[in-house]
């Protein structure tokens, strides 16, 4: 008979996020000792990671924090939505956003060889998949700076941790509407910040879309253009922040609220786990 209980299975499971039947696997194998049946897990999860490389982790969380001026932002993939509201992942997930911030990354690469308890977070990232026997992921870094930077996190089910996450930089004065923009753009998606910030390729490929539509439509040539450039107004109200009807009055447009705040935005960002 197994010399473990059922506390010694439940406290194996909270330290390392293995599923039930593994970690009952490891401390039978391990005779009850928990350091034992810790290693085993692990082990048997280094042995499977590359046969889970091509599994999907399009789950997963989002993690932030705003400080003097600096927002920093990351996510951290799973194959689950178990695995992503799971403590453990989640703990894991908050140590990575600290060695986010020490180590100031700004991409990717820099964060995954950034030190992290004695590791790198690529290898603090391999140690947890090969424990929790998912395929894990850390997929972006996103990192802002300005005068003003707030930061909305949004859980698009109650049982879930943060699935969307926004920043909103400001000038000093935008620090009294940047949090509901913050919020509007978490709703609204916008693409753009403004009609400037359209590349010069998109907006001629949305052009001559349009063109072809009015012309399908059977309008004269003479008033194409003139159609075209209404039609690409409400492009840009769709697309673009400042254009928006704002999500809290839609009676203004975000660039009327940030005007009436005698505000200005620099930057926005919006991430959806997964996307």
């Amino acid at each position: 008979m197994a010399n473990f209980t059922a506390a010694d299975v439940k406290a194996l499971r909270e330290q390392t996020g293995a599923g039930m039947m593994d970690v009952k696997k490891a401390l039978t194998e391990a005779d009850g000792d928990a350091e034992k049946a810790l290693e085993i897990i692990r082990l048997k999860g280094l042995k499977s990671l590359s046969k889970r490389e091509d599994r999907q982790a399009s789950a997963g969380l989002l993690v932030a924090e705003v400080e003097d001026g600096v927002g920093v932002l990351v996510e951290v993939n799973s194959e689950t939505d178990f695995v992503a509201k799971n403590q453990k992942f989640i703990d894991f997930a908050n140590e990575v956003l600290a060695a986010a911030v020490a180590s100031k990354a700004a991409d990717l690469e820099t964060l995954l060889a950034a030190p992290m308890g004695g590791e790198t977070v690529q290898d603090k990232l391999n140690g947890m998949a090969a424990i929790i026997g998912e395929k894990l992921e850390i997929r972006r870094v996103v990192r802002v700076e300005g005068e003003n930077v707030d930061l909305y996190l949004h859980q698009t089910s109650p049982d879930l941790p943060p699935q969307v996450g926004v920043f909103v930089v400001t000038d000093a004065a935008g620090a009294s509407v940047a949090h509901d923009i913050a919020m509007h753009v978490a709703a609204y998606m916008p693409a753009y910040l403004d009609r400037d910030h359209v590349p010069a390729d998109v907006l001629e490929k949305e052009r001559a879309t349009l063109v072809k539509i009015t012309l399908e439509e059977g309008k004269p040539e003479k008033i194409v253009d003139k159609i075209v450039t209404g039609r690409l107004e409400a492009y840009f109200k769709d697309n673009c922040l400042v254009d928006q009807a704002f999500a809290r009055d839609p009676s203004k447009s975000v660039g009327k609220v940030l005007e009436e705040a005698g505000a200005k935005i620099t930057d926005f960002v919006r991430v959806h786990v997964g996307a």
